[in-house]
C-alpha cells in the first residue's frame, strides 16, 4: 500500500477549522502532520483538537521540516502568492485556496515557478467539486440541453457577516466580487469549457476610505461565441437569511443549483428531468472538500492526472476587467 501523502495545513482560520483539518483528519490516504499559523496558542488547541504531531508559528521553519510531501495554503489572500511560492521552491506540492494571487500575473508566476520546481499547484474552486454540479456537467457536456446561452449567478450575504482581513483592500484584494464573485465565475466559466470573454462591464458599490472594498456588485460578461453570464453579489443585503443561485440557459433546457433542477424540452413541452437519489449525508459545502482533497491527494500520489490551472489566468483577467470596468464607468473590452 502506498505511504500516505504528508500534508501541512499554513492558515488556521475559519475555512481551515471547517473544512481542511475536519476533512484532512479522516481523508483516506492522507496524514495531517503540521498546522502552521502566527497564532500559537490557537494552533496549537486546533493541534491538540485534530491530533496533529507539529505546530509552527513561521513559514519558514515549516520549509525546513523533512517529513512534508504537500500543504494547504490557507492564509489570508495577499499572503498566498508568497506562501505558494515559498511551498514550491521547497519542493512541496501546495493545494491553495482561492484566489491564488490578486493578480493574473501572479498567477502565471505561480504556473511558471511550478514548472520550474516540477512540482503540482492547485487552486481551491470547491464548487466543482459539488456532487449537483458533476451531475449538471453530465446534462451540459452531453449537450442533452442544446446550446448554452447564458449562465445567472448569485451570491447575497446579510450585512456584518463578514470581518477581519475580510474588509481590508491590502490584505483581501476584494470585497463582495472577489469573496463571493469569484467562485461564481470560475463555476460559471468551467461549465462553459471556458469561452473567450470579449466584453465586460461592472459597478460596485464601496464605503469611503482608502482601503475600503466594495460591498457589492454586479458584472456581465459577454464571450465570443455568444454565451453571456451575469454576476450579482453583495455582503450588504438586509435580509434574514443568505441567498445562493444559479442557473443555465440553453436552447432546449435550463438548469439550477441548490438544488438541482433540469428542465428539458420534450415534444413541445417543459418536463422535470431532474436526477434523483438519496439525500446527502453530509452538508454540500463539506461533500465538495471532501471531494476535492481527495483530488488533491490522488494528483500528488500520481493517481490522477495533473493540470496545471492556467484556466486561473483567465478569471483573474475577467476579475480585473471587472474593477477597471466599476472604476471607469464604462465597458471593458478584452
Amino acid at each position: 500500500m502506498p505511504s500516505p501523502v504528508r500534508i501541512a495545513v499554513v492558515g488556521a482560520g475559519a475555512i481551515a477549522q471547517l473544512a481542511h483539518l475536519p476533512v484532512l483528519v479522516k481523508l483516506r490516504g492522507a496524514q495531517l502532520v503540521a498546522l502552521c499559523d502566527n497564532d500559537r496558542a490557537k494552533a496549537r488547541a486546533l493541534a491538540d483538537r485534530f491530533d496533529i504531531p507539529d505546530v509552527f508559528t513561521d513559514i519558514d521553519d515549516l520549509l525546513a521540516y523533512d517529513e512534508l510531501d504537500a500543504a494547504i495554503v490557507a492564509t489570508p489572500n495577499h499572503l498566498h502568492e508568497p506562501h505558494v511560492l515559498q511551498l514550491l521552491a521547497s519542493g512541496v506540492d501546495v493545494l491553495c485556496e482561492r484566489p491564488v494571487s490578486l493578480a493574473s500575473k501572479g498567477v502565471e508566476r505561480i504556473l511558471s515557478a511550478a514548472a520550474r520546481a516540477g512540482r503540482k499547484v492547485l487552486v481551491g474552486n470547491n464548487h466543482r467539486f459539488r456532487s449537483d454540479v458533476q451531475a449538471l456537467v453530465g446534462f451540459l457536456g452531453g449537450g442533452e440541453l442544446g446550446k448554452l446561452h447564458g449562465m445567472r449567478a448569485g451570491s447575497y450575504h446579510p450585512r456584518g457577516k463578514i470581518e477581519g482581513w475580510r474588509l481590508s483592500r491590502q490584505e483581501a484584494g476584494g470585497g463582495a466580487l472577489l469573496e463571493q464573485g469569484f467562485p461564481l465565475i470560475d463555476l460559471a466559466m468551467w461549465l462553459a469549457d471556458f469561452p473567450v470573454p470579449e466584453r465586460v462591464w461592472a459597478h460596485v458599490d464601496r464605503p469611503r476610505g482608502a482601503n475600503a472594498v466594495e460591498e457589492s456588485a454586479f458584472v456581465a460578461i459577454e464571450c465570443g461565441n455568444g454565451v453571456s453570464f451575469t454576476f450579482d453579489t453583495s455582503w450588504a443585503y438586509v435580509g434574514q437569511d443568505e441567498r445562493w443561485w444559479f442557473e443555465t440557459l440553453n436552447a432546449r433546457g435550463s438548469s439550477r443549483l441548490a438544488p438541482l433542477r433540469v428542465v428539458k424540452e420534450l415534444n413541445g413541452k417543459a418536463v422535470d428531468v431532474s436526477p434523483t437519489g438519496a439525500a446527502a449525508r453530509e452538508s454540500a459545502f463539506i461533500q465538495s472538500y471532501r471531494a476535492e482533497l481527495n483530488h488533491f491527494v490522488s494528483v500528488v500520489r500520481g493517481e490522477v492526472a495533473y493540470e496545471p490551472p492556467t484556466d486561473q489566468v483567465m478569471v483573474h483577467r475577467i476579475l480585473e476587467a471587472a474593477y477597471k470596468s466599476a472604476e471607469e464607468g464604462k465597458e471593458v473590452r478584452l
